[in-house]
């Protein structure tokens, strides 16, 4: 075996814990003084151990032999080696669960699908499923003393979502309650919905002219929404109120053609279309016409950047939950909506 990171307990570690503990020394005690967390001083104290005599005596050199042969690899997966522990497992992933005599036992009653909400519900098979943190937890209540009957919910998820883990079947995935056949990156679950949100383009960085209203060419915009996912762009200047109408009509493809994920968004309110309606709108103005633009949080206009780029309009985000920071926008948008049906699609095309 190669060398030990940090992370991992050291010979000469143990020696030390070997020592203090012979002294008398506490977990927290010998934490301290190693400048380790409690917790990695008593699961040490409790895993690596030698048994003498009916006792549990800590010895350094025991120790390190149990740790490096734990740490040998391959290891085969817990599922994977016992198999009354799988057969434990996937019944209750599944919903199946039977009492000792083999009679099923009856779970919630899953309620019956109609058709709304997220699509991954038509199936409800998690209605009567347990999650893997349920099923880790029950093994100690009912095998208490069965030491071999114990698996992390980490275990079975990877079981679940990586291959070669092996042992649990595939379509087991469907019983989880996010319904995720795939696990979500970390690096991806760690963005934020307002990615491109920078902070060079936050509100508090929009010219202070702009705030006072004495110079015209800033303006608020946002999109009014209406059913059928239609909807109208609208452009509001901050010093005269002059307000121009976005065009978002349906792209190529849309209601034909199959949704594709991560594709642009045929109904028009993508970042793609609401961006060319206010370029094609905006550069009617003249240059100086076009100052900034204040704009809500929403991803449809994420190509700020090239935005900025086709028509020289500086674009600044409101902070989230403020739309009285857009205020001259959002008392249009209420006018606005005394004037288009909710059908807006069919209002404007």
């Amino acid at each position: 075996m190669g060398p030990l990171s940090g992370r991992y307990l050291s010979f000469s570690e143990r020696e030390e814990i070997a020592l203090l503990k012979a002294q008398g020394a506490g977990v927290r005690e010998i934490a301290r003084l190693l400048d380790r967390a409690p917790s990695t001083i008593s699961r040490e104290l409790r895993r690596n151990a030698a048994t003498r005599g009916g006792r549990l005596d800590y010895r350094a050199s025991i120790a390190q032999w149990k740790s490096e042969l734990m740490a040998r690899r391959p290891k085969a997966p817990k599922l994977v080696a016992n198999a009354r522990l799988r057969e434990y497992v996937q019944d209750r992933l599944a919903g199946q669960i039977r009492h000792p005599d083999g009679t099923a036992v009856p779970g919630p009653r899953a309620p019956e699908w109609n058709g709304r909400n997220k699509g991954r519900r038509q199936d409800r098979r998690w209605a009567m499923s347990w999650s893997p943190e349920q099923i880790a937890g029950r093994l100690k209540a009912d095998f208490p003393d069965d030491d071999s009957m114990r698996i992390s919910h980490e275990a079975i998820y990877q079981a679940l979502f990586i291959q070669g883990r092996g042992a649990l079947k595939r379509e087991l995935v469907a019983c989880l309650r996010t319904g995720r056949a795939l696990r979500v990156p970390r690096a991806r679950s760690r963005r934020r919905p307002g990615g491109h949100v920078t902070p060079e383009v936050m509100i508090s960085q929009r010219p202070a002219e702009a705030e006072d209203r004495a110079v015209p060419g800033h303006w608020e915009g946002d999109l009014i929404i209406g059913t059928d996912r239609s909807a109208i762009g609208t452009l509001v200047e901050r010093t005269t109120r002059f307000t121009m109408l976005l065009h978002l009509p349906r792209m190529d493809g849309y209601g034909t053609e199959p949704r594709v994920k991560n594709g642009p968004a045929l109904a028009g309110l993508g970042a793609q279309a609401v961006k060319e309606a206010i370029t094609t709108t905006i550069t009617t103005l003249p240059e100086q016409l076009r100052r900034s633009l204040t704009w809500d949080r929403g991803k449809e206009l994420a190509q700020h950047a090239q935005l900025h780029i086709d028509t020289g309009l500086a674009v600044y985000f409101a902070d989230p939950h403020s739309p009285w920071q857009r205020g001259t926008n959002e008392n249009t948008n209420g006018l606005l909506r005394q004037y288009f049906p909710t059908c807006i699609g069919e209002a404007v095309s």
